[in-house]
């Protein structure tokens, strides 16, 4: 009896182990499958990278040419005073290898909390149209590696409330930079950072904050589904920001994925709990 109870138990660990071996194999396969038709060899060289939900790059890490990509998005702000929904909609192309450009419109409405008159909250407007694009001057295909530079130009708008008095109230200037890593086949780290710079055009006046927004991610073997966390940094007169974004992506069609995102204030003096969503859907490209 002892015997075949060891014997027993000899097989079953050994079944276990041959279980777990056999399905990190599976995963692995998966894994490279993906990779290899992502990063297709007969095309230029581009590698796999998991990239933040809320702060959205431009393109692809290392777009080719005839890429495009259509985001709708919204999100919901709890403030002190009010809730805040913001929607946007955003096209990106790539008309040539690596350069990716951006077109974006973001809209604000407010709705006042219980006992907040509507006239001392801010008015609903067409925040401002975004133009943007994007250079990866730097793809390593060995070391996993992407680096890239860009420039957004966000011309701002007056609020519904004064709008046309005047129709342009100002500009943002937002160069910036992008390194981003795989490391083997599901983990994926990125750093976005950059000066945002402020202009008003009435008072005259400028103002420069630091954005710095470093994100980690695990992507699901053989998919483009992942989970991460994304950390939204700034600093403006030595005053430090920071907002914590869990948030996950997951596959819902072919070509169409929805991305979740929470947002966790960690030292914002108005801003409470948010939560954001976005639609991504990129047309299969022709190559």
């Amino acid at each position: 009896m002892r015997f075949l109870f060891i014997l027993s138990s000899l097989c079953l660990v050994s079944f276990t182990v041959f279980s777990q071996n056999e399905k990190r194999e599976i995963n692995h396969l998966k894994d490279s499958i993906y990779i290899e038709e992502y990063e297709e060899n007969k095309l230029p060289v581009k590698v796999l990278h998991a990239e933040p939900l809320y702060i959205d790059l431009i393109r692809d890490l290392g777009a080719r040419k005839g890429e495009k990509e259509w985001n709708v998005g919204m999100e919901i702000v709890d403030n002190l005073k009010y809730d805040k929904y913001e929607t946007l909609v955003e096209y990106e192309w790539a008309p040539i290898n690596r350069l990716g450009f951006e077109v974006e419109l973001p809209f604000v409405f407010y709705a006042p909390q219980e006992g907040v008159e509507r006239d001392s909250i801010p008015s609903d407007k067409l925040e401002s149209l975004k133009l943007a694009t994007q250079w990866t001057f730097f793809v390593h295909e060995k070391m996993a590696m992407s680096m890239a530079i860009g420039y957004i130009n966000e011309i701002v708008f007056s609020d519904f409330r004064h709008w046309g008095d005047p129709l342009v109230k100002g500009n943002v200037y937002n160069p910036f930079f992008v390194i981003a890593k795989r490391w083997g086949s599901n983990f994926h780290s990125l750093l976005y950072t950059g000066p945002k710079i402020e202009q008003t055009y009435a008072s005259k006046s400028w103002s420069t904050s630091m954005e710095i927004n470093p994100s980690v991610h695990y992507m699901i073997p053989g998919t483009s589904n992942f989970i991460g966390v994304e950390f939204n940094q700034s600093i403006e007169q030595g005053d430090f920001d920071m907002t914590i974004r869990p948030q996950m992506r997951v596959g819902i069609m072919e070509n169409l994925l929805v991305g979740i995102v929470a947002g966790i204030p960690v030292a914002r003096e108005n801003e409470r709990l948010s939560a954001f969503c976005r639609l991504i859907w990129e047309p299969q490209p022709k190559h």
